[in-house]
């Protein structure tokens, strides 16, 4: 019986494989959806903090002439964007709007006693035009906040007694300045509002800033702070539909930062309430500012092309330059970034990107998706049985038929855990059967034909190392299908168990060639003599190789991964000659390593174990799809370039180990001696 039912599991790979075929040919719709709205949008808005601007200005001895020539320099060197913050009083005074006094002030001023019980806030404009813009704005923002706002003036000046005191009426957020929104507009500017969640939501005061924003042409907003307008409210008022509504009304959309530590609270909600009309942004900070032009540049350029960014946001804040004896700014370094010599806007054209206010992916959602989605889930879940039969035989038909009953449930209960399961395990599956089967093949062959001359055994490594890296990118159409929502494109979801994916096909590989290799299948008698296994100075050398292999790789994987002088170098020739660089760790690391294996372990048995780190290589070509804000046109040029890349390193490598084996052949029997 047990014959029989294992005979059943084995001969139902051929048609989970039948299955595979055709979840890959459902995919190619979704694909097509994916490319079609990744290639929507095309204009790359260039933002200029205006309040880091006005803090520079203040430092100057003409500060308004000072502001005039740098918005000229700014707007001829392509920025097509200001951000402009919620107006403080501090901020209008720094404008030269208002100024602000407390009682102590106003008291110097009279020649008064300071009063006794009163710690008021005195507001002078500077002029009646002045009086007339903001008069209004400061008492309906302060009315809504319930502090009293009484006229005032001296020595004919217009002016405003606020009855709070100035600590706080310094921290209450008035609507964008108006006079400053104009002059950048009049300059030319798009205009890009940045507000925060600080104090009770309004709608009637959310009604008329919006209504201001949409007569000064804005099309996006970016919030200030760790959440959206709206969400502190959100449980009492349900604000934050309030707000989605509104946004609505007046064709409003969202800016989401990338990389943020943590996500805007409410922004995944707001955004699905507008229909995802939301675009990225990169944010060069103030320290950034300062770095040499080209990176930032690189940064430009790659934010755009590489991760579906379409605004770039520059912050820039005075310094104190103690070698200089000066205050200084980033502006010139910026600017130099943007034309000559960094050249990134000139860059950024030749990728097909233009200058302009950024617009939201148009997403492309034929009717056909849905069920080519499904057809695709079925064939990972195939893809993923398949790599289970290679382990346990025995339960193959058993894993498919749960797997297709457990997928059903988590459907109706929690389908985006279920993409995202599914698209983990089929991107660990594939590499994963393709180095057990480039083990077993080599095995096959190396008992077969021992002694095979070195030209045949390159013919055979290089046969294999295609096949191994096409059954490989089986696992792409998958992800893509199972991944493509535009909330893994915007990164407002992510795609979790990456870390997994770095590391499960290098430990299943490694159980295989243990375990499995010999007579694939296995038994507690090859534990028991593994255990008895004596410990060599070989084995422990490899160890070592191995751990530091290791460190290295852990180094490189994400965001905070360190990069060599080297491959830093090799990145931007790369870049500059291709467009697209190749991951360092496929065609440096394990597609040569890949191919210098089979070449040796076709001749010497156990140099499979290299096979192990080799799978480094396989894995990371699925592992580029898995960022879902990468085009995919993209990374597939990336993957292709470095199988390319990696075969021609290989090749060397393989001459390298024949001129290796060579000197050891002459010269070992002298070193014995």
């Amino acid at each position: 019986m047990r014959q029989k039912w294992l005979y059943w599991n084995t001969a139902s790979r051929k048609w989970l494989w039948i299955v595979v075929i055709i979840g890959l040919i459902a995919s190619i719709p979704v694909i097509s959806d994916r490319v079609q709205t990744e290639s929507s949008a095309k204009k790359v808005e260039l933002v200029f903090n205006y309040r880091g601007l006005l803090d520079i200005s203040a430092y100057q001895a003409h500060p308004q002439d000072f502001m005039n020539e740098q918005l000229t320099r700014l707007k001829d060197a392509g920025v097509t964007t200001m951000a402009v913050f919620e107006s403080t009083l501090d901020e209008l005074k720094k404008s030269r709007r208002l100024m602000v006094y407390n009682g102590q002030d106003l008291a110097n001023m009279t020649k008064n006693v300071i009063p006794a019980n009163d710690n008021y806030t005195y507001v002078l404009f500077t002029n009646e035009e002045n009086a007339q813009t903001y008069t209004p704005i400061i008492e309906q923002t302060f009315a809504d906040r319930e502090i009293p706002v009484l006229p005032w003036e001296y020595e004919g000046r217009s002016g405003l007694i606020l009855q709070t005191p100035p600590e706080n009426a310094n921290m209450q957020p008035l609507q964008p300045d108006p006079v400053a929104v104009k002059m950048l507009r009049d300059k030319g500017f798009y205009i890009l509002p940045r507000i925060a969640d600080s104090v009770p939501y309004n709608q009637e005061s959310m009604e008329r800033l919006l209504t201001f924003f949409e007569e000064n042409g804005v099309k996006r907003i970016l919030f200030d702070g760790d959440a959206v307008k709206g969400y502190n409210d959100n449980a009492e008022m349900k604000s934050i539909d309030m707000f989605a509504q509104l946004l609505n009304k007046h064709h409003i959309g969202l800016a989401a930062i990338e990389n943020l530590k943590k996500p805007q609270s409410g922004f995944e909600t707001l955004s699905y309430k507008i229909d995802y009309n939301v675009t990225r942004l990169y944010s060069l900070s103030d320290g950034d500012a300062n770095l040499d032009v080209d990176t930032i540049a690189d940064r430009f350029v790659l934010a755009t092309k590489d991760r579906n960014i379409r605004m770039l946001y520059m912050n820039a804040s005075p310094s104190r330059n103690t070698a200089k004896a000066m205050i200084t700014n980033p502006i010139d370094n910026l600017i130099n970034s943007l034309g000559e010599p960094g050249h990134a806007i000139e860059r950024m054209g030749k990728h097909g990107f233009e200058l302009g206010q950024a617009e939201a992916f148009t997403v492309k959602d034929s009717s056909i998706q849905r069920y080519a989605k499904l057809v695709a889930l079925i064939g990972a879940i195939a893809m993923i049985t398949l790599m289970v039969s290679y382990f346990v035989p025995l339960l193959t038909l058993l894993v498919f038929a749960l797997a297709l009953v457990g997928s059903a449930g988590l459907f109706l209960l929690k389908p985006t855990l279920l993409e995202q399961g599914i698209a983990l395990l089929v991107a660990i599956s594939a590499p994963t059967i393709a180095m057990v089967l480039a083990v077993r093949t080599v095995n096959y062959q190396q008992q077969r034909q021992p002694d095979a001359p070195a030209g045949r055994r390159l013919a055979q490594t290089i046969f294999l190392y295609v096949r191994t890296s096409i059954l490989s990118f089986l696992a792409v159409p998958f992800v893509i299908a199972l991944l493509n929502s535009i909330t893994y494109s915007l990164v407002i979801n992510q795609f979790r168990g990456v870390s997994l994916l770095h590391f499960a096909p290098m430990a299943l590989v490694a159980i295989y060639i243990v375990f499995y290799r010999g007579s694939g299948t296995f038994s507690i008698k090859q534990i028991k003599n593994l255990l008895r296994t004596p410990i060599t100075v070989v084995m422990v050398v490899l160890a070592l190789v191995a751990a530091v292999v290791g460190y290295y790789y852990l180094s490189r994987t994400g965001n905070s991964g360190s990069v060599t002088p080297f491959e830093m170098f090799l990145r931007v020739v790369l870049e500059d000659t291709f467009g697209v660089r190749p991951r360092f760790k496929e065609f440096m690391l394990g597609h040569p390593l890949f191919i210098v294996g089979v070449f040796a372990a076709l001749k010497y048995r156990k140099v499979i174990f290299v096979l192990i780190i080799a799978a480094i290589g396989q894995l990371s070509m699925v592992d580029t799809f898995a960022h879902i804000h990468t085009p995919a046109v993209l990374s597939l040029i990336r993957g292709v370039m470095g199988l390319g890349l990696g075969l021609i390193f290989g090749i060397v490598a393989v001459g390298v180990w024949q001129v290796a084996e060579g000197c050891w052949k002459k010269w070992s029997p002298l070193l014995k001696s």
